[in-house]
Order: C-alpha cells, then structure tokens, then sequence
C-alpha cells in the first residue's frame, strides 16, 4: 500500500544509481508519499518510538560489549568500571539499563492500542503475529541482558528461571544443562547469554523489517477501524505522520531523560549492586517488573508444569487472537462491552503485576488464581462470546467524518491515560515495597545536600567523611572500586592533588614481582585501588567470625528499604533517591544497648533497631569523640554517620554532579525543540483540514 512515488533524481550520480538500485523511488514511496489516515492519535506515535528506542538499545549495547567482561570473576566489577572510568560510561549504562523499562513501557502502550482499536483483525493478523514475536524475542532479550550484571538479583533470578525448563517432560533436565552449561548457574552460562543477548536484537530488527513491511502491504489500522475510501481519508506520511511521530518521540524523550539523569536507579533492584553470591539468597526473588504479571500466573498454579505452560500460554495466546474475536467491528470506540472488558483486562494485568511481586503465600496466591482465571478467560471465553452477542455502534461512513469527533476523543485518551498511569503506580508501588529490604517501619528521611535536581555533595562533609573511613571503617571494610585519583577529581571531595598523592602514600602496596622474582611493599599511588585492610576474603572471614565485611563501594545503593504506594509514585516527581543513605545513617545510628522486651539477642550480637531481624554481629563501629574534626562540626555519633553517608554516596555516584548537570541541560533542549516541534507538527497540519 506504498504511495505513488513522483520521486525524480537530479543529480547524475543519482540517477545512475536510480537506474540500478531505485532505492530513492522506494524510500518516496514507502516513507514520504505513504497514505497515512488522517485521524491517527498519538497512541499510534508509539510504533516510531519503539524503533527509536531499538535503535538506542543497539547502540549502546554495542558500545557497553566493547568493555563488558563475560566472566564471573569479573562482570560485576567490569559494570562498575565502565560507569566510573570510561568517558561517559554512566550515560550509556544509564540509557542501556532505563532504556530496557522505557522499551517496555512503550511496547506494552502498543500492544494495548492494538487491542483496543482492533489492529490484529483482517487483513492484518500476519502483522499481529510479527508483533507477538517481536515481543517474545524482547521477553528473551531483557533476561538474558538482566543476568550480565551479575549481582545477586541476576545470579538467583537466572538460577530461578532457567530452571522452569526442567518442568519440561523428557527433555527438561537436558535444557536446563544446556542452558548453564554444567550443573548450575555459572561461567558458561554467562557467556551463553553474552552472546545471545548481543545476537538477539539483530534478529529482533529482521522481524521488526517485516512488521514494518506488512504495514506496508495492509495499510495502517486506525481509531476508526475502517479502511480508506476516498483520498480525503488520508494524508502523505511526510510531513503530516512524520512530524507528529517526531514531536511524540521529543514528548518520549523528556520522559525517558529523567530516568536517565535523576532516576537511575528508581525502576532498579538494590541487590543487584550486591555482587553474584551462590551462598546467599535473597529474601524476595522477583524478576524485573515487565515480566510480574506472567511470573503471577506462574506461581499461581501449584504444578511447576502446569504453571509454565500457563505462563507460555498466557503469551501464546495472543497469536491466536484474530481468530478469537470476530467481530466484524475493529474498535472498541464503537464496541461499548468490548471497551468496557478491555480496561477491566488492562487492570487485570496491573494487578496480575502487583501479585508477582508478593510472596507467594496466602491471599496473594488465591488472589492470582482469581486473575489468572480472568486473564485467560478474556480471551477464551469473553473476546468470542462478546463477536456474537454485542451490539455494536454505528460506524463512521469515512474517515473524514470520524475526524469531526476529535474532540471527545482526546477527553476519553487523556482520561483513560490517567487511569491507567495511576494503576501502573500502584503497581510499581507494590514492586519496590516487595524488592527492598524486610524490616518494620522506614528509616526518617534526611536532607541531604546531594538529592534533588540542583543537589550537590557538600566537599567539607566529603572529607570529614573520608576521615571517618579512615580511621573507623577502613579497619574491616574495603572500598575496591575507588581509586586514589578519584579523590581529587571533579565532584569529589576536592582534595588538591598533592592530598590525594600524601593519602596514596600511606597505604602500603604488595606489588610485584620484582626483577628478582620477589613480591614487595611499596607506597600507594593515585592509581592504586583503596587498600584493602584483608589480603583475601579468607582473612576477612577469620578476622571477623566467619562474616565478610561488605565492601562499601556501591553499599549508598545496595541498600533500601520500601516506600509503597502512594509514595513510592510521589518520588518520581520529587526525585526521591536516598534510600540507602537514610538506612545506613539509620543503621549507625540504631544500636540499642538493651534490646525490647520479649526479644531474644543470640549470643555475640547486637541490637539494631533498623538491621533487618534485628539481630546484627558488627558491634557498634562509632561513638562521641571517636574521631577529631579540625573544622570545628560536632564530634557525635550523629554527625559522624551523616558524614560517612555522605561520603559513601559519593563513593557508589562519583559522576552524580556531572549526572544532574548535563541532565538540566539535556531537559531544557528537549523541552525547548518539543515546544518548537509542536507549534511546527499544528502549522502542518492546519493544511490539512
């Protein structure tokens, strides 16, 4: 259905090539004179933004795999290396990790427009499929790009679905041995889902080729539902199509941007800048939030193989869905049962979303059975009753005359997109309270110089902080990931650069070996690691009791605790960030000399009130006068652990000042060519009517 192509090269070269490649009549016809109905909304701007957000995954991906280590003695740590050392590497992770929810986000508003507008009906059920498709090798994609991290959310999540596969009759052991490459979770299995996770999305831009292309042939769906009649229906796709896809992908943008330079971290899992321990498991094991409602349904069915074919099924489903709805009416516009089912299906997934984020225990396993059973019985049971037994309204003669209802249309869209905006918190709210850590009630929310948009570390708290690891915390608690260098880098603690070498040069290095084949001390300099106070974790855990001080690099991320809804939604728009800095001041600040009554203390523990269980073996590190300020700030235990906080997130955000700053920037520009894209996008298509 490509357009009729007037495209006449001028310049010789072109014409030569026309004559043998006529890739410029194609590109005419295909992309600029394309017929477009003309009452397409801006649900529709979402097919351009997903294969802008394609494309930006590709790239970044691409670059990341250029200093990704695939080895688990190092994968953690070579993430962590490219946001600290290489130029910008904080943005491309920042954009590569964000960028996995905000493709998600953008294929789920997709899939659901296709829904509801009725786009997988004849003569595009072949468009569907390569749609479904492309979703389940983005579904393979995610994980498998999940597990690279190697932190603990990525060695059990792995570990738990990979697992899933051995339900399978026969040859299910056999899958799973293949898929780890051994008996467990391990070295193989990360380099197997290094590779398939660089291949994939090559593959996915193959299917995403013949999607496109069977766009081409069908024509595009429409709010409508009903297919072009006159030349008055349509418009060329350039400029009309284009500038209102280009102005939404701006809109996208802003949205995506304050992930990617304010909230890092917001759709996260704190445990996940733990690195991978076999030995350890998490308390809750959840996968990342696009896949709770199938992990609901999973979990719901107490048989493990029944469970996963319902899962499978729950996605399979969706290819059979042209031929279980057969109404011959395509949008829910006009379909008042069918609209009224399809926002009760989208809040059954919601909460489907909600349930897979709970434990799976009680009421939240019978309440997912409940959903389960609506879930299914939408499709199986609701979609072809509803093509026989609705009354359907009058459809519009063209699509001309539909434009004329523009705009109550907009009314109902805004509406609708608050409902389901305000659901999906609720959602996301429930997530982060089951992912962060057990324990009762939060830890008091600080003011700290460094949150919010314009936050900064303040440098004289940096550097009493500094002190306070000095000489407390760096008797038992390494901070490998930083550098000496760092300290009197840009957004550090500003020490000079003749501070940061005399504090290099205390410490005492084994190096070596030496022309003799000798190992030897040598003073520390600026590109040395901190010094590690044990030689090997072996050390560590006879000096301390068998326990292993966490080192405390990425330990301002590594912890949290839950916020719930409604906050949880709240602190996107506020820029909230610091919950692992109010739980370690928190915690400093928690030990109690005599616990409640009723509450028994084991033998060499101690009480905190914050520490989940209570119960925690690291005696109480910091007391009044501990440390010696030469600034005069006060020498207690509150101020100190403000101080080691603060420092601590300096050490797990070394970029955050250069973060927020380009942010701002970045902001202002979107913003500023959405606006100019806008009033463009309205002059345009004034031509129109």
């Amino acid at each position: 259905m490509s357009g009729p192509s007037t495209y006449q090269p001028q310049s010789p070269w072109m014409k030569w090539l026309e004559q043998r490649l006529p890739i410029g009549n194609f590109v005419h016809s295909s992309f600029i004179a394309w017929p477009t109905p003309r009452n397409l909304n801006y649900w529709w701007t979402f097919g351009a933004i997903l294969s802008m957000m394609l494309a930006l995954q590709i790239i970044t991906g691409i670059v990341l795999a250029m200093h990704y280590t695939p080895h688990v003695d190092m994968a953690f740590d070579s993430i962590e290396r490219i946001v600290r050392d290489v130029n910008y590497g904080w943005l491309l992770r920042n954009m590569h990790a964000a960028g996995a929810s905000m493709f998600f986000i953008a294929v789920y508003i997709h899939m659901f427009r296709g829904l509801y507008y009725g786009s997988y009906k004849a003569p595009r059920e072949v468009l569907w499929i390569l749609g479904v498709i492309i979703y389940l090798l983005m579904m393979a994609t995610g994980f498998m790009g999940y597990v690279l991290p190697w932190g603990q959310m990525s060695f059990w999540g792995a570990t738990v679905i990979t697992n899933l596969f051995s339900a399978i009759p026969f040859v299910g052991d056999s899958i799973v041995t293949l898929l780890w490459g051994g008996y467990s979770v391990g070295n193989p299995t990360l380099n197997r889902f290094f590779s398939l996770h660089y291949l994939l999305p090559f593959v996915i831009v193959g299917v995403v080729v013949l999607h496109i292309w069977a766009v081409h042939v069908t024509g595009q769906n429409n709010p409508a539902g009903v297919e072009p009649k006159t030349e008055k229906d349509t418009v060329p796709f350039t400029p009309y199509a284009t500038l209102k896809d280009v102005f939404g992908m701006s809109c996208f943008l802003i949205f995506f941007s304050w992930f990617i330079f304010y909230m890092p971290n917001y759709l996260g899992e704190a445990d996940n800048y733990i690195p991978a321990n076999p030995g350890v498991t998490p308390p809750h094991i959840v996968p990342e939030w696009y896949y709770l409602p199938f992990y609901a349904i999973l979990r719901s069915i107490p048989d493990k193989l029944m469970g996963v074919v319902a899962m499978f099924g729950a996605i399979i489903v969706l290819l059979f869905l042209p031929w279980l709805d057969s109404s011959k009416v395509r949008s829910s516009r006009y379909r008042p049962l069918a609209k009224r089912f399809f926002w009760g299906f989208v809040v059954c997934c919601l909460v489907l979303g909600w349930l897979g984020s709970k434990p799976a225990e009680g009421i939240y396993t019978m309440l997912a059975r409940v959903f389960t059973f609506f879930y299914f019985a939408y499709f199986l049971i609701v979609l072809p009753m509803l093509s026989r037994v609705e009354k359907t309204l009058p459809l519009p003669n063209s699509i001309s005359e539909d434009v004329l209802n523009k705009g109550k249309v907009i009314g109902t869209t805004a509406a609708s997109l608050f409902a389901v905006v305000l659901a999906g918190s609720m959602m996301f709210g429930g997530v982060q309270s089951a992912k962060a850590g057990e324990g009762g009630e939060s830890p008091p929310s600080l003011s700290w110089s460094f949150a919010g948009p314009f936050g900064k570390y303040d440098r004289a708290q940096l550097q009493r902080g500094f002190k306070v690891y000095k000489e407390v915390c760096s008797a038992c608690h390494s901070l490998k990931l930083l550098q000496y260098r760092n300290l009197a880098e840009p957004g550090g603690p500003g020490f000079t650069l003749d501070q940061a070498k005399a504090i290099a040069a205390e410490a005492s290095i084994k190096d070596g070996p030496n022309d003799a084949g000798e190992m030897f001390e040598r003073p520390g300099r600026l590109a040395d690691a901190f010094h590690s106070p044990f030689p090997n974790e072996q050390a560590a855990r006879a000096a301390n009791g068998g326990a292993v001080p966490p080192d405390m690099s990425l330990l301002a991320k590594a912890r949290s605790y839950p916020r719930g809804f409604p906050q949880f939604a709240f602190d996107l728009f506020t820029q909230f960030q610091e919950q692992g800095p109010n739980y370690i001041d928190a915690l400093l600040q928690g030990y109690l000399d005599t616990p409640p009554e009723g509450f028994s203390l084991p033998d060499g523990s101690y009480y905190n009130k914050w520490y989940p269980g209570h119960s925690i073996k690291m005696p109480p590190p910091i007391s009044d006068g501990q440390v010696t300020y030469d600034d005069g700030s006060p020498q207690t235990v509150q101020q100190y652990a403000k101080d080691i906080t603060s420092f601590l997130m300096w050490a797990a955000e070394p970029h955050l000042e250069a973060r927020k700053r380009l942010g701002l920037q970045v902001m202002i520009f979107l913003i500023i060519l959405s606006g100019l894209l806008y009033f463009t996008k309205r002059k345009v298509w004034s031509n129109a009517h």
